[in-house]
């Protein structure tokens, strides 16, 4: 399942090999984590620090492949998409392994503490309210 961009990205390749989507000095990429990622990434990593005139965070400089997997799962629960959906998405079986990749964000989980106190306090207000009508 590809969204717009990978689709985009993909669509971009087809033709540039005759029988496979993405190559390297014309040969088939069988893997990901391989040396061309781990160069890409140093070069990313150097490009981000020259284009914002910072020293990049750790987890960008060494950032695996997996860790795109979690990002994804976070993203898909930011934007409101079920779990069944996300389990589906992350090509998981199991949902509790789907909410280990998609964790709630933390203002999320402010937002859910906070909610307890606006139950607390309705339900505070209805009790004056009740004891004002029965004085």
């Amino acid at each position: 399942m590809l969204n717009d961009v990978a689709k985009s990205v993909i669509e971009a390749q087809r033709g540039k090999h005759k029988a496979h989507v993405y190559t390297y000095r014309g040969k088939p990429v069988t893997g990901i984590y391989n040396s061309g990622w781990k160069v890409a990434r140093e070069k990313a990593a150097e490009l981000y620090a020259k284009d914002q005139d910072e020293q990049v965070n750790w987890g960008f400089a060494n950032l695996r492949v997996h860790d795109l997997k979690h990002t994804f799962g976070r993203r898909l629960r930011a934007a409101g998409v079920s779990q069944e959906t996300r389990k589906v998405l992350l090509g998981h079986r199991n949902g509790d392994i789907t909410s280990h990749y998609s964790a709630p964000e933390i203002e999320e989980l402010l937002e859910a503490a906070n909610r307890v106190c606006a139950v607390q306090s309705r339900k505070s207000h209805a009790l004056t309210l009740l004891k004002r009508k029965t004085a």
